[in-house]
């Protein structure tokens, strides 16, 4: 099995390679991890790979072009790698996905930094992925979970004794999706109420699809969050598949 773990910081792995059963299956030659540096994909004298959000907002996000080309890149070694990303809202890693991914031959882990990632990346996931609700500070340490966990299942990389211990055993909403720069990347355009400059609508479409996310991926969420008037309007036209632009001509906002 190989591992392609798309990075910032690729010496964060180093310990993780060398000690452990993980040591000892990258030396069996059972498995590879090679840490993919995003900074090398990158075409500025600063090497740099991120930039601020559309609309407005705190913080920086990932751009997509050194994901994008890191991935090509794999692309040439591995023909078909399963992706991961690390998010929050994400499938929850258990046992039983842990032993899906041991089945893979491929694995790409994007590890998100700053505010997360340009959400054009996600044209690339296979799926998302949260090891629990609880904040870090990016995505590998969460790579490193999935890696170790997934690395124990794959056959002979354990002992048989060994291998008996592996059975034994913020409120709110999720976020919206977050866009940077470039406006159009492969053929994938930002939002054009993001460009307009109206901060109402934006505002508005944030609310909008940040209810739609957490109806989709987290209903649950739904049944213990404060809702205000507007937000339970929103949901009307959500749960009937209705799309931001027909809440405004049903609402009639400008």
């Amino acid at each position: 099995m190989r591992f392609f773990v798309f990075t910032i910081f690729p010496g964060y792995f180093d310990c993780f390679k060398n000690y452990g059963i993980v040591s000892k299956a990258i030396k069996s030659g059972k498995v590879e991890i090679n840490t993919v540096n995003l900074r090398d994909f990158t075409e500025d004298k600063h090497r740099t790979v991120d930039d601020v959000v559309y609309g407005g907002g705190p913080g920086m996000l990932l751009k997509p072009e050194p994901i994008f080309k890191a991935y090509d890149y794999v692309k040439t070694i591995s023909k078909n790698p399963y992706v991961l990303i690390t998010e929050p809202w994400g499938r929850r890693f258990d046992q039983e996905f842990a032993k899906e991914l041991s089945q893979k031959q491929d694995i790409v882990i994007i590890c998100g930094r700053y505010e997360g990632v340009d959400e054009r990346v996600k044209s690339i996931v296979d799926e998302e992925v949260s090891i629990g609700d609880f904040i870090l500070s990016g995505g590998e340490p969460a790579a490193v979970v999935i890696m170790d966990s997934v690395v124990r299942l794959i056959p002979q990389v354990l002992s048989e004794e060994e291998s008996l211990k592996v059975d034994s055993f913020s409120d709110g909403l999720l976020g919206y999706p977050n866009y940077t720069r470039p406006p159009e990347f492969r053929g994938m355009k930002v939002p054009e109420v993001l460009l307009s400059g109206n901060h109402k609508l934006i505002s508005l479409w944030r609310r909008f699809m940040q209810l739609k996310k957490t109806y989709e991926k987290r209903p649950d969420l739904l049944e213990k969050a404060v809702l205000s008037l507007e937000d339970k309007k929103m949901l009307e036209y959500i749960y009937k598949g209705k799309n931001f632009e027909d809440y405004l001509k049903g609402e009639k906002i400008a």
